[in-house]
């Protein structure tokens, strides 16, 4: 797996919908589960949020807690950095 799709899952919110502002890591698997029934969106969207319905299926969550330690702490030192 491309370790760019977990970065872009951790940073990306959902554009849209009932958890629009809530970042693709953070969305419940209950509406992962809704779109995998009805069908992911076409393009990145849908490849992201079927990325996390796979890791969320499978019990992986854990793989992404290093990944959001690195996200959160990039944008602390951004943000220091001015």
């Amino acid at each position: 797996m491309n370790p760019e799709i977990l970065i872009q899952i951790v940073r990306m919110p959902m554009p849209f919908g009932k958890y629009k502002g809530r970042l693709i890591c953070d969305l419940p698997v209950s509406y992962l589960e809704w779109f995998n029934r009805k069908g992911f969106p076409k393009g990145k969207l849908g490849m992201l949020l079927q990325t996390m319905y796979e890791i969320k299926l499978n019990g992986l969550d854990d793989l992404l807690g290093p990944i959001k330690e690195m996200v959160r702490s990039d944008a602390k030192k951004r943000n220091y950095d001015g």
